[in-house]
């Protein structure tokens, strides 16, 4: 075990020594970042542009009785104005990739245009093209509807009682017998995970704590707003250019919406301002494509804030139940959990991974889990940064600190005796391979700030708390083409879009594999037409599933190098050597740059490819340390100190994983103490700004400390874990720990804002 304390702190499970990766180069992309060169999809003007605006409805739920759009078009410099009709009837075909793949398409395409109801406050109606966007926003005020006003059903309880207006009326529940409900309702689905028997379980227990907790809506809060310009050419070929998390799920949505041949579209990743799971799919691309379709012209579309905030995928509000049973001497015997997300105004929640996530850091030899998709009078919501698990863990992490407290038992050694390790069971999966919770635990347990008493002030209501927290992480598709230059630089295509570091990820497990400098290697973030086929940056699989195809790519590549110099050598290619960038044979030798610079001389250009759908994913868990202080007049929490321990298996670009670790922190502390979307009774969105919607600022946040645990995943040949979710993860339930520590209540709603505090203080008193 090794201790790197440059940045942060680095413990290794591992004897492995690289040359590249675990280094910390300049990132590719930053220059230009920096100075303000690089592309993001508002940077986009075309020729003949257009400009496109959305009209939003200013109901959560009514249905369209009539849409007049005569006025509209009348006016000087609208070219055109669209409707639901503009998409073709999408019947009864399911969704081929993009958010839900699977789904009945009919809900994708009313999401994108209403189709004789609307669903949400903000819920798109109608869309235009003009001129310019003043034209556009005028012409949005003269199109005509008229609303049939019905009530709104806006929290999962209410919306699952058997009286509750039904917002989709031939929606059937799917339940998790595989039976289909008789009577339409707005629970889309149910599922059911069990293992042993969870009722001999807590028979056996001694204690058993069984809580209810709560969650508002919260959006991920990305800097850049939605934006498209589509451009369709009379041959019938679709060009898009967006800021998507995904361009092969863009290009997919858009031929399942549209019904247009996928060879035909085309999708250009532009830079991204963040998504944090929000640009996973469509939005304004297919508008664009339609409007551009009818016009002729390029159509470029932007959201604004408020748009982003009402009509694009939050993170579910809901519910969760969990009942824990333990022995006396802190033995985890039983766990039970009841999940219910709201999906918003159509099908399709995370509550399937909340349900997968909400016992994870636990050997827990019986267990049953219930998960409900509810449909209600808000935007259809999305991931956000493991989505589901943060909910379900603020949960599981209070109640296991609730049992600690009341058993007088340190939530370390409480956590380190009934963690998972290998072999273990795991929810819906097969058993946890080798996993890292255990070192995560040690680690935190040895840190800075849990080694340090916490300091008290006079007058202060000061506190720490402690949580777990994991995600699973994807493997899917990813797609790598390396082209050898003849000075034995690499151009390096790859079809993830980077959001926050990724091309130098990716290029330096192919620099590894070759033998060769980071900076040799260019990695570009190709469109669809030029590289194989990529799904979207998220589930924490980019550095793990594209870096496996660029590990793979690099070996292409050293086997076609080695091929040419068997050839020109006139030597076995068996009898050739490869390390650390040199072949050797017969007392030749040379580097990659002059292996490349002799096989151009032949007439050979290595080209490097692969396309990898890897299975073994490696779960990765991680452990926050929260101090805070509570103002027990306002209820206002400060964070004092926060330390982040996560396992990332192999840290490839360490300024990565740090970062990713403290984003998440930071978000999570907004997700714990102040974030959520803020409803009236009608159902309209009251907080549909940054001026009111309250993100962390750097004002409100400490310094983080990060330490990084390697051990390996077995799934991969550097032992990659992607790190960019579970960071996310533990806040909110380490927050809720120090709250308790310092005050002795318990919070049981996110978010944990002053005026809950306080009224919670004032409850106790």
């Amino acid at each position: 075990m090794a201790v790197d304390t440059r940045v942060g702190q680095t413990i290794k499970h591992h004897d492995e020594e690289y040359k590249v990766i675990g280094t910390r180069p300049i990132r590719h992309d930053g220059l230009e970042k920096v100075t303000g060169e690089a592309r993001y999809g508002s940077d986009i003007n075309l020729p003949g542009q257009l400009h496109g605006k959305v009209l939003r409805s200013p109901h959560a739920h009514a249905r369209i009785v009539s849409i007049d759009t005569s006025r509209a078009e009348a006016l000087d410099g609208v070219r055109a104005v669209i409707t639901s009709a503009a998409f073709p009837d999408p019947g009864d075909k399911l969704t081929g990739g993009g958010e839900a793949p699977g789904l009945p398409l009919k809900f994708k395409s009313a999401n994108m245009l209403a189709r004789g109801k609307v669903h949400y406050h903000g819920h798109a109606i109608a869309a235009v093209a003009a001129a310019n966007p003043h034209v556009a926003a005028e012409a949005l005020k003269l199109i005509d509807v008229e609303y049939e006003v019905l009530d709104p059903v806006l929290e999962v309880w209410d919306a699952m009682k058997s009286d509750a207006p039904v917002i989709i009326e031939d929606l059937y529940t799917a339940r998790a017998d595989g039976t289909t409900a008789e009577e339409p309702s707005n629970v889309a689905a149910e599922m059911l995970y069990e293992v042993g028997d969870v009722d001999a379980g807590f028979a056996e227990a001694d204690l058993v704590v069984d809580r209810e907790f709560t969650f508002g809506v919260v959006h991920q809060g990305y800097i850049e707003t939605h934006n498209a310009t589509a451009h369709w050419l009379k041959d019938g070929h679709l060009h898009v250019w967006c800021s998507s998390q995904g361009a092969f799920t863009i290009r997919q949505e858009l031929a399942d919406l549209l019904d247009h041949p996928i060879t035909k579209i085309h999708v250009v990743p532009m830079e991204i301002g963040g998504g944090f799971g929000g640009k996973t799919t469509a939005y304004l691309e297919p508008l664009a494509a339609l409007l551009s379709r009818q016009t002729g012209h390029p159509i470029k579309m932007a959201m604004d804030r408020a748009d982003v905030l009402k009509a694009t995928g939050p993170t579910p509000g809901g519910y969760v139940r969990v009942k824990l049973g333990v022995t006396n001497d802190g033995m985890i015997t039983a766990g039970y959990a009841n999940l219910a997300f709201d999906a918003g105004g159509y099908p399709g929640s995370v509550v399937g991974a909340g349900c997968r996530c909400v016992f994870a850091p636990y050997n827990m030899p019986n267990a049953k889990v219930e998960g409900f998709d509810v449909v209600v009078n808000k935007p259809k919501t999305h991931a956000y940064r493991a989505p589901g698990a943060t909910h379900a863990e603020f949960a599981s992490e209070t109640v296991v600190d609730e049992i600690c407290r009341t058993l007088d038992i340190d939530p370390v050694e409480f956590r380190l005796k009934n963690s998972a390790k290998e072999g273990d069971w795991q929810l819906a999966m097969p058993p946890y391979p080798r996993i890292g919770h255990i070192e995560c635990m040690e680690a935190a347990r040895d840190s800075a700030q849990w080694q340090t008493p916490l300091e008290t002030a006079p007058g202060k209501k000061r506190g720490r708390g402690i949580a777990s927290g994991f995600w699973f992480n994807i493997g899917f598709t990813s797609s790598v083409t390396a082209k050898l230059n003849s000075d034995g630089s690499v151009t390096l295509l790859e079809g993830s879009t980077d959001i926050g570091g990724t091309r130098t990820s990716i290029a330096m497990q192919f620099a590894e594999t070759l033998g060769i400098s980071v900076e040799d290697v260019d990695p570009i973030v190709a469109d669809t037409d030029s590289v194989g086929q990529t799904d979207v940056t998220g589930g924490s699989r980019v550095t793990f599933a594209t870096g496996l195809a660029a590990h793979n790519a690099a070996n292409d590549m050293k086997d076609q190098i080695v091929e040419g110099l068997a050839d020109l050598w006139d030597v076995a290619a068996d009898s050739i050597s490869h390390a650390d960038g040199t072949f050797s044979a017969n007392g030749k030798s040379a580097t990659v740059g002059e292996a490349a610079g002799l096989l151009e001389e032949e007439g050979v250009f290595p080209i490097g490819k692969n396309t990898v759908t890897p299975t073994r994913e490696g779960g990765a868990f991680a452990v926050h340390i929260a101090d805070v202080e509570v103002d027990e007049e306002t209820g206002k929490v400060e964070v004092l100190r926060y330390t982040a321990v996560q396992d990332a298996g192999v840290a490839i670009y360490p300024p990565y994983v740090e970062g990713q670790m403290q984003g998440g922190v930071v978000q999570g502390v907004g997700w714990a103490l102040n974030e959520e979307y803020v409803y009236d009774d009608d159902g309209h969105l009251l907080n549909a700004s940054l001026l009111d919607y309250r993100m962390p600022t750097a004002l409100d946040v400490p310094n983080i400390e990060t330490i990084i645990v390697e051990v390996p995943n077995p799934g991969h040949p550097y032992g990659v874990r992607g790190v960019g979710e579970v960071p996310i993860v533990p806040p909110p339930a380490a927050m809720a720990n120090a709250i308790h520590d310092a005050t002795g209540v318990r919070m049981s709603h996110l978010p944990m804002s002053p005026a809950r505090v306080q009224a919670a203080l004032a409850a106790e008193a």
